[in-house]
């Protein structure tokens, strides 16, 4: 029998380097992506749907959502 998993399994971005802006994500879950800052991780997380996580990536690698 084949159960899913309830609790995020968080992975960081090999891009994260060392500094201090790291999301991780956890992508175990089946309809949901949770998002969350790597420095609270008891914090709240940013759950997007798989179809808002692709929008939200192709944001990030256009330089979309770079900061100033």
């Amino acid at each position: 029998m084949h159960t899913t998993p309830t609790e995020p399994r968080w992975i960081k971005s090999r891009h994260s380097g060392g500094g201090g802006n790291c999301v991780e994500v956890a992508l175990n879950l089946p309809r949901h992506i949770p998002l969350r800052d790597s420095k609270n991780p008891t914090g709240p997380a940013l759950l997007l749907s798989p179809a808002a996580f692709g929008s939200f990536l192709a944001a990030v690698k256009r330089g979309d959502l770079a900061t100033s």
